[in-house]
Protein backbone atom coordinates (compact mmCIF):
# COMPACT_ATOMS: atom_id res chain seq x y z
CA UNK A 1 0.00 0.00 0.00
CA UNK A 2 0.87 3.79 -1.04
CA UNK A 3 -0.21 6.73 1.11
CA UNK A 4 0.29 9.72 -1.17
CA UNK A 5 3.51 10.68 -2.88
CA UNK A 6 4.44 14.64 -2.92
CA UNK A 7 6.44 17.72 -2.04
CA UNK A 8 5.48 20.95 -1.84
CA UNK A 9 6.07 23.13 -4.38
CA UNK A 10 8.32 25.48 -2.54
CA UNK A 11 10.87 23.20 -1.70
CA UNK A 12 14.65 23.63 -3.87
CA UNK A 13 15.26 20.03 -5.76
CA UNK A 14 11.84 18.34 -4.65
CA UNK A 15 11.22 17.20 -7.74
CA UNK A 16 14.50 15.41 -7.97
CA UNK A 17 13.70 13.98 -4.88
CA UNK A 18 10.58 12.65 -5.81
CA UNK A 19 11.64 11.01 -8.93
CA UNK A 20 14.05 9.43 -6.95
CA UNK A 21 11.75 8.09 -4.55
CA UNK A 22 8.75 6.91 -7.26
CA UNK A 23 12.14 4.91 -8.73
CA UNK A 24 13.04 3.37 -6.27
CA UNK A 25 9.48 2.31 -5.15
CA UNK A 26 9.17 0.63 -8.74
CA UNK A 27 12.45 -1.15 -7.77
CA UNK A 28 11.44 -2.72 -4.40
CA UNK A 29 8.00 -3.36 -5.32
CA UNK A 30 8.81 -4.74 -8.80
CA UNK A 31 5.79 -2.45 -9.81
CA UNK A 32 2.88 -3.86 -8.03
CA UNK A 33 0.53 -1.94 -5.85
CA UNK A 34 -2.16 -3.33 -4.54
CA UNK A 35 -4.34 -0.27 -3.16
CA UNK A 36 -3.24 3.52 -3.35
CA UNK A 37 -3.90 5.77 -0.79
CA UNK A 38 -5.04 9.69 -1.81
CA UNK A 39 -5.44 11.12 1.96
CA UNK A 40 -6.22 14.80 0.19
CA UNK A 41 -6.23 17.76 -2.15
CA UNK A 42 -2.93 18.93 -1.50
CA UNK A 43 0.08 19.35 -3.89
CA UNK A 44 2.58 18.21 -1.07
CA UNK A 45 0.47 14.76 -1.02
CA UNK A 46 0.09 14.23 -4.51
CA UNK A 47 2.94 16.14 -6.82
CA UNK A 48 4.63 12.64 -7.50
CA UNK A 49 1.86 11.27 -9.68
CA UNK A 50 2.78 14.40 -12.06
CA UNK A 51 6.37 15.22 -11.69
CA UNK A 52 7.43 11.62 -11.47
CA UNK A 53 4.87 10.92 -14.59
CA UNK A 54 7.92 9.49 -16.09
CA UNK A 55 7.34 6.72 -13.75
CA UNK A 56 4.21 6.75 -12.04
CA UNK A 57 1.96 4.80 -15.17
CA UNK A 58 0.24 1.88 -16.29
CA UNK A 59 3.48 0.91 -18.17
CA UNK A 60 5.53 0.53 -14.87
CA UNK A 61 2.88 -0.01 -12.20
CA UNK A 62 0.30 -2.37 -11.42
CA UNK A 63 -1.81 -0.96 -9.71
CA UNK A 64 -5.11 -2.31 -7.55
CA UNK A 65 -7.33 -0.01 -6.70
CA UNK A 66 -7.73 3.52 -5.28
CA UNK A 67 -8.88 4.24 -1.87
CA UNK A 68 -9.86 8.44 -1.43
CA UNK A 69 -12.62 10.39 0.91
CA UNK A 70 -15.87 10.75 0.33
CA UNK A 71 -14.84 14.73 0.04
CA UNK A 72 -13.53 13.60 -3.19
CA UNK A 73 -16.12 12.01 -4.75
CA UNK A 74 -17.44 13.70 -7.64
CA UNK A 75 -21.25 12.59 -6.89
CA UNK A 76 -21.68 13.24 -3.51
CA UNK A 77 -23.39 15.71 -2.82
CA UNK A 78 -21.50 17.32 0.16
CA UNK A 79 -18.24 16.91 -1.62
CA UNK A 80 -20.26 18.52 -4.51
CA UNK A 81 -20.26 21.51 -2.24
CA UNK A 82 -17.11 21.42 -0.71
CA UNK A 83 -15.73 21.96 -4.29
CA UNK A 84 -17.41 24.30 -5.46
CA UNK A 85 -16.37 26.33 -2.30
CA UNK A 86 -12.45 25.25 -3.01
CA UNK A 87 -13.32 26.37 -6.55
CA UNK A 88 -14.07 29.70 -5.74
CA UNK A 89 -11.84 30.24 -2.90
CA UNK A 90 -9.09 29.49 -5.22
CA UNK A 91 -9.73 31.94 -7.98
CA UNK A 92 -10.08 34.93 -5.62
CA UNK A 93 -6.85 33.70 -3.36
CA UNK A 94 -5.23 33.92 -6.75
CA UNK A 95 -6.19 37.47 -7.87
CA UNK A 96 -5.63 38.51 -4.19
CA UNK A 97 -1.96 36.98 -4.66
CA UNK A 98 -1.59 39.14 -8.03
CA UNK A 99 -2.77 42.31 -6.85
CA UNK A 100 0.03 41.72 -3.53
CA UNK A 101 2.32 41.32 -6.22
CA UNK A 102 1.50 44.40 -7.95
CA UNK A 103 1.18 46.77 -4.83
CA UNK A 104 3.86 49.25 -4.34
CA UNK A 105 5.59 50.13 -1.30
CA UNK A 106 3.65 47.41 1.12
CA UNK A 107 4.30 47.26 4.81
CA UNK A 108 5.27 44.20 6.96
CA UNK A 109 2.03 43.31 7.33
CA UNK A 110 1.09 43.03 3.48
CA UNK A 111 4.54 41.32 2.85
CA UNK A 112 3.74 38.30 5.05
CA UNK A 113 0.51 38.49 3.92
CA UNK A 114 1.57 37.68 0.14
CA UNK A 115 4.03 35.15 1.02
CA UNK A 116 1.67 33.33 3.57
CA UNK A 117 -1.24 33.43 0.20
CA UNK A 118 1.74 32.25 -2.04
CA UNK A 119 2.25 29.63 0.54
CA UNK A 120 -1.36 28.63 0.37
CA UNK A 121 -1.55 28.86 -3.27
CA UNK A 122 1.37 26.37 -3.51
CA UNK A 123 -0.71 23.27 -1.65
CA UNK A 124 -2.67 23.76 -5.04
CA UNK A 125 -0.39 24.72 -7.82
CA UNK A 126 2.75 23.12 -8.66
CA UNK A 127 6.30 24.90 -9.30
CA UNK A 128 5.11 25.06 -13.24
CA UNK A 129 1.17 26.07 -12.59
CA UNK A 130 -0.32 22.47 -12.83
CA UNK A 131 -3.39 21.82 -10.53
CA UNK A 132 -2.97 19.99 -7.54
CA UNK A 133 -6.78 18.60 -9.19
CA UNK A 134 -4.17 16.84 -11.91
CA UNK A 135 -2.17 15.28 -9.88
CA UNK A 136 -5.10 13.85 -7.90
CA UNK A 137 -6.57 12.55 -11.03
CA UNK A 138 -3.27 11.38 -12.25
CA UNK A 139 -3.27 9.42 -9.31
CA UNK A 140 -6.48 8.11 -9.32
CA UNK A 141 -6.02 6.86 -13.79
CA UNK A 142 -3.13 4.47 -12.72
CA UNK A 143 -5.67 1.65 -11.47
CA UNK A 144 -7.41 0.05 -13.85
CA UNK A 145 -10.65 -0.42 -11.72
CA UNK A 146 -12.61 2.73 -11.83
CA UNK A 147 -14.16 4.50 -10.20
CA UNK A 148 -11.63 4.82 -6.93
CA UNK A 149 -13.35 3.64 -4.12
CA UNK A 150 -14.21 6.68 -1.97
CA UNK A 151 -14.28 5.80 1.61
CA UNK A 152 -16.41 8.01 4.74
CA UNK A 153 -17.29 7.39 8.29
CA UNK A 154 -20.01 5.23 7.56
CA UNK A 155 -17.89 3.26 5.92
CA UNK A 156 -17.82 -0.54 8.16
CA UNK A 157 -14.89 -2.09 9.10
CA UNK A 158 -13.58 -3.81 5.95
CA UNK A 159 -10.61 -6.64 5.05
CA UNK A 160 -8.40 -6.63 2.31
CA UNK A 161 -8.74 -9.83 0.51
CA UNK A 162 -5.57 -12.33 1.97
CA UNK A 163 -5.13 -10.63 4.78
CA UNK A 164 -7.40 -12.02 7.32
CA UNK A 165 -5.61 -10.95 10.24
CA UNK A 166 -5.93 -6.98 9.17
CA UNK A 167 -9.54 -5.27 10.07
CA UNK A 168 -9.23 -1.38 8.68
CA UNK A 169 -11.49 1.21 9.88
CA UNK A 170 -12.44 5.10 8.38
CA UNK A 171 -12.33 7.70 11.06
CA UNK A 172 -12.60 10.60 8.78
CA UNK A 173 -12.86 13.05 6.98
CA UNK A 174 -16.11 13.71 8.94
CA UNK A 175 -19.47 14.39 7.41
CA UNK A 176 -20.45 17.72 9.86
CA UNK A 177 -19.90 20.89 8.30
CA UNK A 178 -19.01 21.97 12.22
CA UNK A 179 -15.91 19.41 12.12
CA UNK A 180 -14.67 20.42 8.77
CA UNK A 181 -14.40 24.26 10.07
CA UNK A 182 -13.07 23.66 13.29
CA UNK A 183 -9.26 23.96 12.68
CA UNK A 184 -7.27 25.21 16.00
CA UNK A 185 -7.31 24.27 19.67
CA UNK A 186 -8.60 27.15 20.51
CA UNK A 187 -11.76 26.08 18.64
CA UNK A 188 -11.55 29.32 16.46
CA UNK A 189 -14.06 28.53 13.34
CA UNK A 190 -14.06 29.30 9.83
CA UNK A 191 -16.85 29.03 7.54
CA UNK A 192 -16.40 26.59 5.22
CA UNK A 193 -20.00 25.87 3.28
CA UNK A 194 -20.68 26.62 0.14
CA UNK A 195 -23.79 28.70 1.83
CA UNK A 196 -21.44 30.65 3.85
CA UNK A 197 -18.45 30.46 1.59
CA UNK A 198 -19.80 34.55 0.45
CA UNK A 199 -18.96 35.70 4.29
CA UNK A 200 -15.25 36.19 3.10
CA UNK A 201 -15.63 35.26 -0.71
CA UNK A 202 -18.38 38.20 -2.26
CA UNK A 203 -16.22 41.23 -0.49
CA UNK A 204 -13.19 39.94 -1.84
CA UNK A 205 -13.75 38.92 -5.18
CA UNK A 206 -16.25 42.19 -5.57
CA UNK A 207 -13.17 44.70 -4.49
CA UNK A 208 -10.80 42.49 -6.81
CA UNK A 209 -13.56 43.46 -10.16
CA UNK A 210 -13.93 46.89 -8.63
CA UNK A 211 -10.32 47.55 -8.96
CA UNK A 212 -10.11 45.72 -12.61
CA UNK A 213 -11.38 48.08 -15.56
CA UNK A 214 -13.54 45.11 -16.71
CA UNK A 215 -14.66 44.19 -13.37
CA UNK A 216 -18.40 42.08 -13.63
CA UNK A 217 -19.30 43.82 -10.18
CA UNK A 218 -21.65 46.91 -10.34
CA UNK A 219 -20.32 47.78 -6.68
CA UNK A 220 -17.55 46.97 -4.27
CA UNK A 221 -19.29 45.63 -1.11
CA UNK A 222 -15.60 46.25 0.77
CA UNK A 223 -15.98 49.55 0.31
CA UNK A 224 -17.42 52.26 2.23
CA UNK A 225 -18.39 54.46 -0.47
CA UNK A 226 -20.55 54.10 -3.78
CA UNK A 227 -18.96 53.81 -7.00
CA UNK A 228 -20.34 57.52 -8.19
CA UNK A 229 -18.78 58.62 -5.02
CA UNK A 230 -15.18 60.48 -5.37
CA UNK A 231 -12.24 61.07 -8.51
CA UNK A 232 -9.82 58.56 -9.13
CA UNK A 233 -6.67 58.43 -7.84
CA UNK A 234 -5.09 58.56 -11.19
CA UNK A 235 -7.18 61.50 -12.45
CA UNK A 236 -6.13 63.36 -9.52
CA UNK A 237 -2.42 62.60 -9.55
CA UNK A 238 -2.96 63.86 -13.86
CA UNK A 239 -4.53 67.14 -12.41
CA UNK A 240 -7.52 66.40 -14.38
CA UNK A 241 -9.53 67.92 -11.37
CA UNK A 242 -8.82 71.24 -9.23
CA UNK A 243 -5.40 72.00 -9.33
CA UNK A 244 -5.49 72.73 -5.41
CA UNK A 245 -7.11 69.19 -4.42
CA UNK A 246 -4.22 67.61 -6.86
CA UNK A 247 -1.65 69.26 -5.68
CA UNK A 248 -2.69 68.36 -1.45
CA UNK A 249 -3.05 64.66 -2.79
CA UNK A 250 0.43 64.53 -4.81
CA UNK A 251 1.72 66.08 -1.52
CA UNK A 252 0.41 63.49 0.92
CA UNK A 253 -0.76 60.44 -0.56
CA UNK A 254 1.53 60.58 -3.98
CA UNK A 255 3.79 57.45 -3.99
CA UNK A 256 6.35 59.10 -5.71
CA UNK A 257 8.37 62.08 -5.17
CA UNK A 258 7.83 65.52 -7.09
CA UNK A 259 8.92 65.42 -10.59
CA UNK A 260 12.05 67.64 -10.82
CA UNK A 261 10.57 71.21 -12.28
CA UNK A 262 8.00 71.14 -10.02
CA UNK A 263 8.66 73.75 -7.24
CA UNK A 264 7.83 73.13 -4.23
CA UNK A 265 4.62 74.93 -2.76
CA UNK A 266 5.16 74.52 0.95
CA UNK A 267 8.38 73.19 3.29
CA UNK A 268 9.34 69.87 2.48
CA UNK A 269 6.34 67.59 2.69
CA UNK A 270 6.56 67.80 -0.86
CA UNK A 271 10.12 66.44 -1.21
CA UNK A 272 9.24 63.07 1.02
CA UNK A 273 7.84 60.37 0.03
CA UNK A 274 4.21 60.04 1.45
CA UNK A 275 2.72 56.45 0.03
CA UNK A 276 2.81 54.60 3.62
CA UNK A 277 -0.13 57.00 3.84
CA UNK A 278 -2.39 55.26 1.75
CA UNK A 279 -4.07 52.19 2.28
CA UNK A 280 -4.38 51.01 -1.31
CA UNK A 281 -3.86 47.45 -0.70
CA UNK A 282 -5.03 47.06 2.95
CA UNK A 283 -8.60 45.70 1.99
CA UNK A 284 -6.62 42.40 0.56
CA UNK A 285 -6.38 41.74 4.19
CA UNK A 286 -9.42 39.96 4.16
CA UNK A 287 -7.66 36.99 2.15
CA UNK A 288 -5.90 35.77 5.06
CA UNK A 289 -8.90 34.73 6.60
CA UNK A 290 -10.19 32.68 3.54
CA UNK A 291 -7.29 31.72 2.96
CA UNK A 292 -7.04 29.75 6.03
CA UNK A 293 -10.67 28.49 5.19
CA UNK A 294 -9.20 26.81 2.08
CA UNK A 295 -6.20 25.13 3.94
CA UNK A 296 -7.42 24.09 7.06
CA UNK A 297 -10.93 22.74 5.42
CA UNK A 298 -8.82 20.46 3.00
CA UNK A 299 -6.64 19.40 5.18
CA UNK A 300 -9.48 18.48 7.59
CA UNK A 301 -10.71 16.40 4.81
CA UNK A 302 -8.16 14.07 5.23
CA UNK A 303 -8.83 10.30 4.76
CA UNK A 304 -7.78 8.88 8.19
CA UNK A 305 -7.42 4.88 8.45
CA UNK A 306 -6.76 2.88 11.46
CA UNK A 307 -5.34 -0.68 11.26
CA UNK A 308 -6.15 -3.19 13.49
CA UNK A 309 -4.56 -6.30 14.11
CA UNK A 310 -7.05 -8.70 15.38
CA UNK A 311 -4.65 -11.34 17.02
CA UNK A 312 -2.81 -8.95 19.57
CA UNK A 313 -5.12 -5.87 18.92
CA UNK A 314 -2.62 -3.41 17.93
CA UNK A 315 -3.41 -0.39 15.50
CA UNK A 316 -1.67 1.55 13.22
CA UNK A 317 -2.79 4.98 12.76
CA UNK A 318 -2.32 7.11 9.49
CA UNK A 319 -4.33 10.44 10.01
CA UNK A 320 -2.94 11.95 6.92
CA UNK A 321 -2.83 16.12 7.24
CA UNK A 322 -5.86 15.90 9.48
CA UNK A 323 -6.35 18.80 11.91
CA UNK A 324 -8.52 19.36 14.71
CA UNK A 325 -11.95 18.75 13.56
CA UNK A 326 -11.18 15.63 12.06
CA UNK A 327 -10.33 14.53 15.04
CA UNK A 328 -12.65 15.85 17.55
CA UNK A 329 -15.39 14.31 14.71
CA UNK A 330 -13.88 10.56 16.25
CA UNK A 331 -14.76 10.99 19.86
CA UNK A 332 -17.98 9.15 19.63
CA UNK A 333 -17.34 6.82 16.66
CA UNK A 334 -18.19 3.38 17.37
CA UNK A 335 -19.06 0.72 14.87
CA UNK A 336 -20.34 -2.92 15.49
CA UNK A 337 -17.66 -5.91 14.99
CA UNK A 338 -19.63 -9.16 15.35
CA UNK A 339 -21.22 -8.99 18.86
CA UNK A 340 -18.30 -6.80 19.95
CA UNK A 341 -18.87 -2.75 19.99
CA UNK A 342 -15.73 -1.04 18.79
CA UNK A 343 -15.13 2.41 19.90
CA UNK A 344 -12.61 4.83 18.26
CA UNK A 345 -11.27 6.06 21.55
CA UNK A 346 -10.44 2.30 22.13
CA UNK A 347 -8.36 2.04 18.70
CA UNK A 348 -6.43 5.35 19.90
CA UNK A 349 -5.28 3.78 23.69
CA UNK A 350 -4.45 0.30 21.39
CA UNK A 351 -2.62 2.27 18.66
CA UNK A 352 1.27 1.25 18.91
CA UNK A 353 2.22 3.22 15.21
CA UNK A 354 0.89 7.15 14.79
CA UNK A 355 2.21 8.49 11.56
CA UNK A 356 2.25 12.27 12.99
CA UNK A 357 -0.35 14.40 11.01
CA UNK A 358 0.10 17.44 9.30
CA UNK A 359 3.95 17.53 9.72
CA UNK A 360 3.74 17.99 13.09
CA UNK A 361 1.72 21.18 12.95
CA UNK A 362 0.35 22.70 16.73
CA UNK A 363 -3.30 21.99 15.16
CA UNK A 364 -3.00 18.60 13.81
CA UNK A 365 -2.71 16.36 17.02
CA UNK A 366 -4.76 17.29 19.63
CA UNK A 367 -4.07 16.31 23.53
CA UNK A 368 -6.72 15.64 25.17
CA UNK A 369 -8.46 13.71 22.08
CA UNK A 370 -5.58 12.69 20.67
CA UNK A 371 -2.45 11.84 21.80
CA UNK A 372 -3.31 12.23 25.28
CA UNK A 373 -5.83 8.79 24.36
CA UNK A 374 -3.24 6.83 22.86
CA UNK A 375 -1.84 4.87 25.85
CA UNK A 376 0.04 1.99 24.91
CA UNK A 377 3.40 1.49 26.34
CA UNK A 378 4.92 0.48 23.03
CA UNK A 379 3.52 3.89 21.35
CA UNK A 380 6.29 4.90 18.24
CA UNK A 381 5.68 7.79 15.73
CA UNK A 382 6.94 8.98 12.36
CA UNK A 383 6.90 12.56 11.46
CA UNK A 384 7.15 13.38 7.66
CA UNK A 385 8.83 16.58 8.21
CA UNK A 386 11.74 19.13 7.32
CA UNK A 387 11.81 21.82 9.53
CA UNK A 388 14.26 23.94 7.75
CA UNK A 389 12.16 23.99 4.53
CA UNK A 390 9.39 24.90 6.69
CA UNK A 391 10.68 27.84 7.43
CA UNK A 392 11.62 28.20 3.84
CA UNK A 393 7.88 28.23 3.20
CA UNK A 394 6.50 30.22 5.92
CA UNK A 395 4.71 27.47 7.45
CA UNK A 396 5.84 28.26 10.97
CA UNK A 397 7.30 25.91 13.74
CA UNK A 398 6.70 22.33 11.49
CA UNK A 399 7.23 20.12 13.84
CA UNK A 400 5.42 22.19 16.60
CA UNK A 401 8.06 22.05 19.91
CA UNK A 402 5.55 20.94 22.46
CA UNK A 403 4.44 18.33 20.38
CA UNK A 404 7.80 17.16 19.93
CA UNK A 405 7.90 16.61 23.21
CA UNK A 406 4.89 14.81 23.88
CA UNK A 407 5.40 12.64 21.74
CA UNK A 408 9.07 11.96 22.96
CA UNK A 409 7.72 11.55 26.44
CA UNK A 410 4.74 9.13 25.21
CA UNK A 411 7.14 6.64 22.90
CA UNK A 412 9.77 6.81 25.50
CA UNK A 413 11.90 8.45 22.41
CA UNK A 414 10.78 6.10 19.55
CA UNK A 415 10.24 8.93 17.16
CA UNK A 416 11.90 9.15 13.30
CA UNK A 417 11.65 12.31 11.41
CA UNK A 418 12.51 12.60 8.00
CA UNK A 419 14.64 14.91 8.14
CA UNK A 420 16.79 13.17 10.62
CA UNK A 421 20.64 13.30 10.23
CA UNK A 422 21.36 9.85 10.48
CA UNK A 423 18.70 9.42 7.79
CA UNK A 424 21.48 10.69 5.44
CA UNK A 425 24.07 8.23 6.76
CA UNK A 426 23.70 4.63 5.10
CA UNK A 427 22.62 2.03 8.07
CA UNK A 428 22.37 5.10 9.96
CA UNK A 429 21.34 4.89 13.36
CA UNK A 430 18.42 6.33 15.19
CA UNK A 431 18.65 7.51 18.89
CA UNK A 432 16.48 4.93 20.07
CA UNK A 433 17.93 1.27 20.66
CA UNK A 434 15.47 -1.51 19.05
CA UNK A 435 14.44 -3.59 19.26
CA UNK A 436 11.90 -1.06 21.52
CA UNK A 437 8.10 -0.68 22.24
CA UNK A 438 6.43 -1.97 18.83
CA UNK A 439 9.87 -0.67 16.21
CA UNK A 440 11.79 -4.26 15.71
CA UNK A 441 14.43 -3.19 13.62
CA UNK A 442 14.61 0.03 11.50
CA UNK A 443 16.97 -0.04 8.03
CA UNK A 444 17.61 2.93 5.59
CA UNK A 445 19.15 4.46 2.75
CA UNK A 446 20.84 7.54 1.55
CA UNK A 447 20.36 8.79 -1.76
CA UNK A 448 23.22 8.95 -3.88
CA UNK A 449 25.63 12.07 -3.65
CA UNK A 450 25.05 12.34 -7.19
CA UNK A 451 21.23 13.19 -7.02
CA UNK A 452 21.35 15.06 -3.97
CA UNK A 453 21.81 14.98 0.04
CA UNK A 454 19.61 13.68 2.70
CA UNK A 455 17.71 10.22 3.38
CA UNK A 456 16.07 8.13 0.80
CA UNK A 457 13.99 5.50 2.80
CA UNK A 458 13.89 4.25 6.18
CA UNK A 459 12.21 1.35 6.63
CA UNK A 460 10.62 0.18 10.49
CA UNK A 461 9.56 -3.79 11.14
CA UNK A 462 6.94 -3.44 13.74
CA UNK A 463 5.21 -5.62 15.78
Amino acid sequence: MLIDCGVHSSITGGGDLIRDIAADIKTETGGKIDVLVVTHEHWDHVSGFTSAAAIFNKNNFDVGEIWMAWSENPKDPDAIAFDKFKGQALSALQGASAALDAAKGMNTYLGGLRDGLDSVLGFQFGAAGEKVRAARDAAAALSKKQPPVYLAPETAPFFIPGLPNMRIYVLGPPRSKDALKLETKASEQYPLAADSAPLFLKPLRAALDANNANGAYAADYACPFDPHIGTPLSDVLARAVDGEISDFVRRHYSESLPPPDDKPKIDDETVRDQSWRRIDADWLGIAADLAMQLDRGVNNTSLVLAFEMIDSGRVFLFPGDAQIGNWVSWKNAKWTVGQTEVKAVDLLARTVYLKVSHHGSENATPEKNGLGLMTSPDLSAFIPTNKDDAVKVHWGAMPHDAILQALSAKTKGRVIRADDTWLANTNGKPDFAHPSGSVLAVRNAARDPKRGTGGLWVEVDLA
